[in-house]
């Protein structure tokens, strides 16, 4: 098998990128959307999509690569970054990198993308990982850079990245061409130029450890530099609840230059994450609104109970809220439970469908 990189015309891919222009314009006016969004709120509201968009993205991006992040360590990390005053708190090593790198790209998005910062970035992720030999520079070790699966007896080869000789030189051209990209919208329009940069950057694969994060992020500053804001696109999250098949599309790319499959997926992708980051931000903004209309009218097990369920997201509790989770949030009695919930069906917040033990709580979306 021949690695795509051994191919003389690499990276020259092959595409037909004008099937994709509508997803182009798409792309723009989701951005202006979530610009627009994001002016109308308060700073307070403003405060939590930053928190919530940011320790999602680095949260997931982590969990991508396997490493599950403690989430109040992270959600600290990511405010003590953005400047937010917290409490005195431990911070993990990991959770603090990765929350750096993601605010950085966030509080910086038209700095330039260079070899120091990628090291300055892979410095924040990999410091203090005793397991890694090359922190903050490029991987030097003389054995092929290989991506396996399985285990050491009975594994398989996904990819062999080039020789950590040729990594300079080939991130030196990677830099080189990404400053003309950058310039040349009309031939490389936004989604197309990340796609690209993405793909060359995992291909060359220059780290040790950390080119998937790294190489996610590099989407997101190449997305926030051409728009000259950080517009908060859940990348990460989509990629990780379709990780198979973001794997499929890059796999694909591993021994052939045609890259059309690999760019539907992409663009979809980026999309998806929009119209994700979309919701969310109206997701807050209607939590706020129901905080400030009903929270006089709540007891305190209510109130707990409702930003428990706030704090689950768009999708809420899996299933809907049952009367068991009630009493394992608040600790109260049958018959308090019982009492409570029908008090929040009367005011309007929960609607309920189901019977007896079978019942189920929804938050009421039309109530504002």
């Amino acid at each position: 098998m021949q690695w795509i990189w051994k191919d003389k015309r690499w990276p020259n891919y092959n595409y037909n990128y004008e099937p994709f222009r509508a997803y182009e314009e798409k792309f723009l006016l989701n951005a202006g959307t979530i610009l627009g969004l994001m002016d109308a709120l308060s700073s307070l509201q403003k405060e939590e999509i930053h928190v919530q968009i940011l320790a999602e993205e680095a949260y997931a991006t982590s969990f991508i690569e396997g490493e599950i992040l403690d989430r109040s360590s992270l959600i600290s990390s990511v405010k003590k970054y953005l400047g937010i005053h917290i409490l005195p708190n431990k911070f993990g090593q990991k959770e603090s990198g990765i929350a750096e790198l993601i605010v950085d790209i966030n509080q910086n998005p038209t700095k330039k993308l260079d070899a120091a910062l990628l090291f300055e970035w892979h410095n924040m992720m990999m410091f203090g990982n005793k397991g890694i030999q090359s922190i903050g520079y490029y991987r030097t070790h003389s054995e092929p850079m290989q991506i396996v699966s399985g285990n050491y007896s009975n594994n398989k080869i996904f990819y062999e990245a080039p020789q950590s000789n040729q990594v300079a030189s080939l991130m030196d051209k990677f830099f080189e061409d990404f400053n003309t990209m950058l310039e040349d919208q009309f031939q490389y329009p936004n989604l197309l130029f990340a796609a690209i940069m993405h793909l060359r950057f995992e291909q060359i694969h220059p780290f040790e450890d950390g080119n998937g994060r790294i190489g996610r992020a590099i989407i997101e500053k190449i997305l926030a530099q051409r728009l000259g804001f950080y517009s908060f696109n859940s990348l990460s999250k989509l990629i990780n609840e379709n990780r198979k098949q973001y794997y499929n599309a890059l796999q694909q790319t591993n021994t052939q230059l045609n890259i059309q499959t690999y760019l539907e997926f992409f663009t979809e992708l980026v999309l998806n994450a929009q119209e994700h980051t979309i919701e969310t931000i109206k997701f807050v903004v209607y939590k706020s609104k129901v905080m400030n209309k009903f929270q006089s009218m709540l007891n305190l097990r209510q109130e707990k109970v409702l930003l428990r369920i706030f704090d689950e997201g768009l999708k809420g509790f899996v299933g809907g809220l049952s009367a068991a989770n009630y009493k394992s949030i608040t600790n109260a009695s049958n018959a308090t439970v019982t009492r409570d919930l029908q008090e929040l069906m009367e005011i309007g917040i929960l609607s309920k469908q189901g019977q007896l033990k079978s019942s189920r709580y929804y938050l009421n979306k039309d109530i504002i």
